[in-house]
């Protein structure tokens, strides 16, 4: 059974160029597994789920080798457990399957897998950079997401909270409970 993982690391990255590239590779849309989850970690839920389903004599489809994880450890880590259970590794990048059982093949992907953490490194290096010389030279600077504008939605929501649980104002007014607690704290902040 052939099977395709997408992996992206943040909630605004987009999954559809892997998907579509999963898809021209031979793979079902019902054995694609996709998430937004960070790479530097083995336990990610679909991936989870999907290596739970894995049989020998399977192959798993990644685009790229970071795809399968952004430190060389997670990588390797995943990749001989695959192979150790009998399942094929093919990265669409390279035209071909993992094969560690010659030199070649093994320093090939070890390469990079490093090359994939090297990446990640200098992304995580350059934004701290960037939010270093933010700190310094914007007296404005704030870091994570910028305060929510309190509308008129949301102080009617307020308001209906302060006579209501925080699931019964979920449920009436379409917005998840942590949104709720946020607005409450928000809303009260403000006030002192």
């Amino acid at each position: 059974m052939k099977y395709g993982y997408a992996r992206v690391s943040g909630t605004s990255q987009d999954l559809h160029e892997q998907i579509s590239e999963l898809k021209q590779a031979g793979i079902a849309d019902d054995k694609i597994y996709s998430e937004k989850f960070t790479g530097t970690k083995a336990d990610r839920p679909q991936w989870q789920k999907l290596s739970s389903k894995l049989q020998p004599g399977d192959e798993v489809f990644f685009t790229k080798v970071d795809r399968i994880g952004r430190s060389v450890k997670v990588a390797v880590d995943i990749v001989d457990d695959l192979l150790e259970r009998g399942v094929k590794v093919y990265i669409i990048q390279l035209s071909g399957y993992v094969n560690k059982s010659n030199m070649m093949g093994k320093m090939l992907f070890n390469f990079l897998t490093v090359m994939a953490e090297f990446e990640h490194d200098m992304i995580v290096d350059r934004l701290a950079r960037g939010k270093a010389y933010s700190k310094k030279h914007n007296p404005n600077f704030h870091e994570g997401r910028p305060r929510r504008c309190i509308t008129d939605r949301y102080k009617s929501i307020y308001e209906f909270s302060l006579t209501h649980s925080i699931r019964e104002t979920a449920l009436a007014t379409s917005v998840s409970e942590s949104t709720v607690k946020r607005i409450r704290r928000q809303i009260r902040s403000n006030q002192k």
